[in-house]
C-alpha cells in the first residue's frame, strides 16, 4: 500500500498509510486543548501529501460546521448566546466553528445561506456579510452594486471628514480635519449599530437630484445649492500643529525659545515677529498667515571654526524660529508649553483654519460616486420640486450605467422614505429591505413609488419635460481640498546642485512638465512652446572651440581661457541646460572626453 507524506509546517515528519484515517482524527481532536481551533490540515492529491499548519500569521476564517447535511449550531445555541450562558470561544471548544486557512478551503464545500445546505456541504457561513470589511458592510445595499465599486467605495470612507474623537479639543494631531454637524445615517447597515458608528459619524444627510444642469456637472462633477452651505454643509476645520523645543548641543550649549535680538544671524524683520509675546510665543486667538513666526528661537552657532566665533556672544547666535510655510494660514487654537522625555522645554502651537466648501472640494456617497464641485448656485437659481424642495446637490445621471452603482439609487429611495417615515431603513449587504416595501411605503406616504418628481427651472419658473429622481443620501466630504492642494508659481527658489526650481507646494516649487505633457504639445502642433518650457536651468556657458570642453571665465581678470589649449583660442558662449552642463562634468570625472562641435547658428 502506497503510503503519503506529511508535512508539518512546510517540514517533512513522517509516512501514513491510511490518509483518510489520519485527516479524520487530526479534525475530530484539533479543537482541544492545546490547538483550540489553530490546527488547519490539507490534502494535495497531485503530490500525494497531507500539509498540517500551526504557525502563527495565517488568514483564518471562522465556519460553522456542517455534519450529513446538519449545521452542529442549533437554536438552542443561539438562545444560549443571548442570555450569555455560551461564549464564542465556547463555541470553538466544542467543535461548532471552525477555523479554515485558505489551503483547507480547498476541500471544503461551504454554503452561503442554511436553504441551500446539501449533503456534500462541510461548512456554512456564520453570515454572508462576513466576506467584507468593516468599512465595506458600511456601504448600503452592498449586494446591489459591482464588487469593485464596493472595496472603492470603502477607500472612499476612510479619506471622509467627520468626528474622529470626541477629545480632538485637547489633542495635538498632524494633519487632521473635523466636520461641524456631522450626522447619522438615515440607510443604515448592521456594522453601524456593531461599530459604535453614531459616536463618530463622517456625513451629512442631503437631497439629492439626479439630473444634468447647465452642464456644471459633467464628469462626475456635482453642483452644489449656496443657501445649504450657508446653513453649514460641508463644513470643517482643518488643524495643524507647529512644533519646537530647546535642544542641547555638546559643550553645554542650546537652543532658546524668545523673541530673537535683531543682531542675530538670519533675523527676518520685525513685521515677521509682531505675534509673539514675551516669552517667544505667538497669543491663543491670533490671526496668522504665511511667513508670520509662531514660536520664536534662536540656536548656537553651526560651526565654531573661525576664532572670532570662540567668543560666545549674543551676535553669533543663529535664527530658528517656526514659520508658517508658504501658503498656510489660520487662527492659533491653542498652546502648550511642556517638556519632553529629556526634559527639555517643548511648545506646541496648534493652528486651525474653517474649511467651507469651494468649487474644486470632493465629495462622495458611499457607493464609490466621487466628485468635485463643478459649481456652486444661488439657492434661487435652482430648479425646484412641485411641494417646494431645493435639492441641496445635483448629481449627474451618466455617473450610474457604466459603474453600475444599483446601491446609488436604492439609497435614494430608501432614505427619502426614512426620511418622510420618521425612521431608519435597514440597508445591510444581502439583508436589507426589498425595494418593493419602500417603493410602497413610499407610495402610501403621497410620492411616485419610483422616486422620481416634477421639477420646475429655478432660473425661468417652466417645467422640466423629463421627471427627475430626487430623494435623500448620506454624502461624505473628503479631506481633499483645494485649500490644502492649491500651487503655482512664476519665479521662486532653484536646487543648488542643478539650478532647477525646486520640488513641492511647501517649498514653492515648480509644476514639472514631463515627458508626457510634452507629448501633447508636440501632437497639438505646439512644439515651440516647449522652447519657454524646458528653460528653466538655461545657462550660458564658454566653450573652446578648439577641443570642444568648457572653457573658464575669470571674471576678476575679466579673461576666459581653455583649460587644456590656454587663452590663444577661440572661445563661444553657448546656451544649454545646466543639467546638461553637469552631466558634461560627470563625463569628465569618469575620463570621457565630452567634445563639443560648435556650428554657426546662421
Amino acid at each position: 500500500m502506497a503510503t503519503t507524506e506529511v508535512y508539518l509546517n512546510g517540514k517533512y515528519t513522517g509516512d501514513i498509510e491510511n490518509k483518510e484515517e489520519f485527516i479524520a482524527a487530526i479534525k475530530s481532536e484539533r479543537f482541544k486543548e492545546p490547538f483550540a481551533g489553530r490546527l488547519n490540515i490539507y490534502y494535495n492529491e497531485e503530490l500525494n501529501r497531507v500539509f498540517v499548519e500551526s504557525s502563527r500569521g495565517r488568514a483564518t476564517r471562522p465556519l460553522i460546521v456542517v455534519k450529513n447535511g446538519i449545521p452542529l449550531l442549533t437554536e438552542r445555541h443561539i438562545k444560549q448566546l443571548h442570555k450569555n450562558e455560551l461564549s464564542w470561544t465556547d463555541l470553538v471548544q466544542q467543535g461548532i466553528i471552525e477555523y479554515l486557512d485558505t489551503a483547507e478551503e480547498e476541500t471544503a464545500l461551504v454554503a452561503f445561506t442554511e436553504r441551500e445546505i446539501t449533503p456534500d456541504h462541510t461548512h456554512l457561513e456564520i453570515s454572508p456579510l462576513a466576506m467584507l470589511g468593516l468599512i465595506s458592510a458600511l456601504v448600503p445595499y452592498g449586494n446591489f452594486t459591482q464588487s469593485s465599486r464596493l472595496s472603492i467605495g470603502a477607500k472612499n470612507q476612510k479619506q471622509s471628514i467627520g468626528l474622529y474623537t470626541t477629545n480632538y479639543h485637547v489633542r495635538m494631531d498632524m494633519d487632521v480635519n473635523s466636520l461641524h454637524t456631522p450626522q447619522k445615517p438615515i440607510v443604515k447597515t448592521v456594522m453601524h449599530d456593531l461599530a459604535d458608528y453614531d459616536k463618530h459619524p463622517a456625513g451629512q444627510n442631503i437631497v439629492v437630484a439626479v439630473m444634468n444642469y447647465k452642464g456644471y456637472n459633467m464628469e462626475d462633477a456635482i453642483i452644489l445649492n449656496k443657501g445649504s452651505i450657508e446653513r453649514g454643509f460641508g463644513r470643517s476645520t482643518y488643524f495643524r500643529p507647529a512644533i519646537a523645543e530647546e535642544l542641547r548641543y555638546s559643550g553645554g550649549l542650546m537652543d532658546q525659545i524668545c523673541i530673537p535680538d535683531k543682531d542675530i544671524k538670519g533675523y527676518k524683520s520685525e513685521k515677521d515677529y509682531k505675534l509673539l509675546e514675551g516669552d517667544g510665543i505667538v497669543y491663543p486667538e491670533a490671526q496668522v498667515s504665511e511667513d508670520n513666526v509662531v514660536i520664536g528661537k534662536t540656536s548656537p552657532p553651526r560651526f565654531l571654526s573661525s576664532l572670532d566665533e570662540y567668543s560666545l556672544a549674543s551676535n553669533i547666535r543663529r535664527e530658528s524660529s517656526m514659520a508658517l510655510k508658504h501658503g498656510e494660514q489660520g487662527v492659533v487654537d491653542f498652546v502648550v508649553i511642556t517638556e519632553n522625555e529629556e526634559g527639555n522645554k517643548l511648545v506646541q502651537v496648534r493652528i486651525r483654519d474653517q474649511r467651507i466648501p469651494e468649487v474644486g472640494d470632493k465629495f462622495t456617497s458611499r457607493h464609490s460616486q466621487k466628485g468635485v464641485i463643478g459649481f456652486i448656485f444661488p439657492e434661487s437659481d435652482l430648479p425646484f420640486t412641485s411641494r417646494g424642495i431645493v435639492p441641496d446637490l445635483i448629481f449627474s445621471p451618466h455617473s450610474v450605467p457604466s459603474r453600475m452603482t444599483i446601491s446609488h439609487l436604492l439609497e435614494l429611495i430608501g432614505a427619502k422614505t426614512g426620511s418622510l417615515a420618521g425612521r431608519h431603513v435597514n440597508g445591510t449587504t444581502f439583508d436589507s429591505e426589498p425595494e418593493e416595501k419602500l417603493r410602497k411605503e413610499l407610495l402610501e406616504l403621497g410620492f411616485r413609488d419610483d422616486g422620481t418628481e416634477i421639477m420646475y427651472n429655478g432660473l425661468t419658473g417652466e417645467r422640466f419635460h423629463a421627471r427627475i429622481f430626487v430623494g435623500n443620501m448620506y454624502y461624505l466630504k473628503l479631506k481633499h481640498m483645494v485649500a490644502n492642494k492649491i500651487h503655482s508659481r512664476a519665479r521662486g527658489p532653484i536646487q543648488l546642485l542643478t539650478r532647477q526650481p525646486t520640488e513641492g507646494r511647501a517649498k514653492e516649487g515648480g509644476l514639472r512638465l514631463g515627458e508626457m505633457e510634452k507629448d501633447t504639445f508636440v501632437a497639438h502642433g505646439a512644439s515651440l512652446l516647449l522652447k519657454e518650457r524646458f528653460d528653466s536651468d538655461k545657462t550660458a556657458i564658454p566653450v573652446c572651440e578648439s577641443c570642444g570642453l568648457t572653457a573658464i571665465q575669470d571674471a576678476l581678470k575679466d579673461k576666459r581661457f581653455c583649460p587644456v589649449c590656454g587663452d590663444s583660442v577661440e572661445i563661444s558662449d553657448i546656451e544649454v541646460s545646466y543639467a546638461f552642463k553637469l552631466i558634461l562634468d560627470e563625463f569628465k570625472s569618469l575620463g570621457i572626453y565630452p567634445k563639443l562641435q560648435l556650428e554657426n547658428k546662421y
